[in-house]
């Protein structure tokens, strides 16, 4: 099974999403940003350096907010989503990763194509109704 630490980044009641790029498993779904674990780090460290590496932004990793897991044909996926703030609330956040970036309201989750093992997390965050 895949660990994957993802991001519920909010900024200004807005919350960060990533459209997956062409060529990588999942294609143009959209997801919470994040990565895969590696040995030796915990979830929080994981999160820190997936988005350090692929956005560019030091962030504060906060409450653990909801585990999802999804079965794919290409094996097992636990995702493991965490608030998230920002160091500095004035970085500009650039992925150098994803296909698309967006920052969107809760209502706005509806709208958007996403992951198979994420829709779990956008139906709790609907459910909650705000960020």
């Amino acid at each position: 099974m895949k660990r994957i630490a993802a991001a519920l980044l909010v900024k200004n009641g807005k919350l960060f999403i990533a459209k997956r790029p062409e060529g990588k498993t999942l294609a143009h779904y959209w997801e919470f940003p994040g990565g895969k674990q590696e040995e030796g780090e915990t979830l929080q460290q994981t999160l820190q350096r997936e988005l350090q590496e692929e956005l560019g932004i030091e962030t504060i990793v906060g409450d653990f907010f909801m585990q999802s897991i999804y079965d794919y044909d290409f094996g097992q996926v636990q995702i493991n989503c965490f608030w998230v703030k920002l160091c500095d609330e004035t970085a500009f956040v650039c992925s150098n990763e994803h296909e698309d970036t967006a920052w969107i309201d809760l209502n706005e989750l509806k709208n958007y194509r996403f992951a198979p093992a994420d829709v779990a997390i956008v139906k709790a965050l609907e459910k909650i109704g705000k960020i």
